[in-house]
């Protein structure tokens, strides 16, 4: 009798995190996996896309980073917006839009005739892109059983190695080609096609629902997932009342503020350090006289690195926690980038590319974890857009910066500033709250 007292007065959220992790699970954990994987891959591709423009269209360094940086400015405005309007219209709604409008920018992007069409394109890409990756991880989290939710997130953000594989495959037998970079552009239209299956069917955030008040919604959601557990459901209060809409100036209330600011100096250092690197990387090889076609295949070895960075991730995460786990990752990625500003030769250059990778990756991949917890479900989604449109400037500013920080003192300066921006970032993570096992806060 006392334990049926005690499960009677469980909410949807609390139903959820008891849960083992079961089919539901794994198809809500796929779907948006692969829609993160075809998010990377576009991100990827823009890498060697500006590679091969260098050499068809004559561009220079500057040229070539301002096609990067519009994707950028556009991913700096869709994260904000993006997480704004997830909690306000819902998760799914927003994932399925922002993989319409990159996909189809993206496709539109193979007919670019001139550098300031593709610049535009590229904008309305990062639109798209921006908004997709915190709403995905948000949604993701909050279906997660509490007990693992942290490493369900690392494996979600794991996805990006798969996607960013898939461009260095693509970059490396598609774009030297003829007309190379327009085909890849046309493989990158797929996420406008899988945008249908993400609507149809993805479920919606249960917690959402339940603060819109469509309760009959989110108990159909619930009892999907406790049945594939085999596990008898148990009565919910009815309608949870909706709370106010969410502002972005509550993220730096008093009872936000520590948290908000340590968040987005993380967001900032690792945008600046992973896509100063990473973006250039296949040019900076060029640059160091390699082919274009090596560069992009020492690229496609570095990138292959990602993958057991994420296994590792995932696995300490639960163990050591968020805060030590990310930042142990960043640490190791800015010892990882002062070698690799060293490296002269290919094996140099490659160990310390792939340790690099692997630390990066992890170190992401953590954060994506982490991001979601910070904020009550009513602020779920801003929070973590702002944090990601923050770190956004970051990612707009190192891809002009990459070139004049070069041209100071070759690459090991710029790797350099890469180091010293982990460590930033490595020090911001310190001061994040420390939520392994706990639920996510409602209120």
């Amino acid at each position: 009798m006392a334990e049926h007292t005690q499960t009677a007065s469980l909410t949807r959220a609390q139903r959820l995190d008891r849960l083992p992790f079961t089919r539901p699970h794994r198809r809500l954990l796929g779907g948006s996996g692969i829609g993160w994987a075809l998010d990377a891959m576009d991100v990827g591709l823009i890498s060697f896309v500006i590679a091969a423009l260098g050499v068809e269209w004559g561009l220079s360094d500057g040229q070539r980073s301002w096609i990067v940086s519009a994707g950028f400015v556009g991913m700096a405005i869709g994260a904000s917006v993006g997480g704004l309007l997830a909690d306000r219209i819902g998760r799914r709604q927003v994932f399925a839009l922002t993989l319409l409008v990159y996909g189809l920018a993206t496709g539109a992007s193979a007919l670019a005739t001139g550098l300031v069409a593709l610049i535009v394109l590229r904008f309305v890409v990062g639109l798209g892109l921006g908004a997709e990756l915190p709403v995905a991880s948000t949604l993701v989290s909050e279906y997660a059983p509490k007990s693992i939710r942290g490493r369900v997130v690392v494996i979600l953000e794991a996805f990006w190695a798969v996607g960013w594989i898939a461009a260095a495959l693509i970059g490396y037998f598609v774009v030297p080609g003829e007309n190379g970079w327009r085909w890849a552009f046309v493989i990158g239209m797929v996420p406008a096609f899988y945008a249908l299956y993400v609507r149809l069917h993805l479920p919606e955030s249960v917690r959402f629902l339940e603060r819109k008040g469509r309760v009959e919604e989110a108990e159909a959601a619930v009892r999907t997932y406790e049945e594939a557990a085999g596990i008898e459901p148990v009565p919910s209060p009815g309608v949870v009342e909706e709370s106010a809409p969410p502002r972005w100036r509550t993220l730096w209330a008093p009872r936000f503020r520590r948290r908000t600011a340590a968040l987005w100096v993380v967001w900032f250092g690792v945008n600046f350090a992973y896509y100063g690197a990473f973006i250039w990387l296949p040019s900076l090889l060029v640059a160091q006289g390699f082919s274009l076609v090596k560069s992009f295949e020492y690229t496609l070895i570095i990138t292959l690195a990602q993958l057991p960075g994420y296994a590792l991730a995932a696995f300490l995460i639960e163990k050591w926690g968020r805060r030590a786990t990310l930042a142990a990752f960043l640490a190791g990625s800015a010892v990882a980038a002062l070698l690799f500003g060293q490296a002269t030769t290919v094996p140099a250059i490659i160990a310390a590319g792939m340790a690099l990778s692997a630390f990066n990756l992890g170190a992401w991949g953590a954060l994506y974890a982490v991001s979601p917890e910070v904020y009550p479900t009513a602020l779920r989604g801003t929070g973590s857009g702002s944090a990601a449109a923050f770190g956004r400037l970051a990612s707009i500013i190192a891809p002009l910066a990459v070139p004049w920080l070069v041209g100071r003192g070759g690459s090991s300066v710029a790797f350099l500033a890469f180091g010293i921006a982990f460590v930033i970032a490595m020090v911001g993570a310190l001061f994040l709250p420390e939520l392994k096992g706990a639920a996510l806060e409602e209120e």
